[in-house]
């Protein structure tokens, strides 16, 4: 039996939303909201665009873009990839070291 949904108070343009969300999730939302609240505002302080509806609406649009144009790139892949491997290497190395610290 799965948890009941927690409900978490966001603010976005100073406009309070009660959003609920999973269990553990509550910084993950909170971080998301902060995030769509500082590009809403950015695009806003461009004076091009007027209406919160249409500030969200460009927002979203810019958003998608910039996750299609990630998921659709191999080299993005490839990149975080190897990003990983040498996390991976480093985090070997300092156990290595802290081992042998240990001796």
């Amino acid at each position: 039996m799965s948890k009941p949904g927690k409900t978490v108070t966001v603010s976005i343009m100073d406009k309070e939303y009660r959003v609920a969300c999973e269990p553990g999730e509550e910084d993950a939302l909170l971080a998301s909201a902060l995030h769509l609240d500082e590009r809403m505002r950015s695009i806003r302080q461009t004076g091009k665009i007027i209406g919160t509806e249409r500030i969200a609406v460009m927002v979203a649009l810019n958003m998608a873009h910039e996750l299609l144009s990630n998921s659709n790139s191999s080299e993005s892949d490839a990149s975080l990839e190897k990003r990983m491997r040498n996390l991976q290497d480093q985090v070997e190395v300092a156990l290595h070291q802290f081992n042998q610290l240990e001796l």
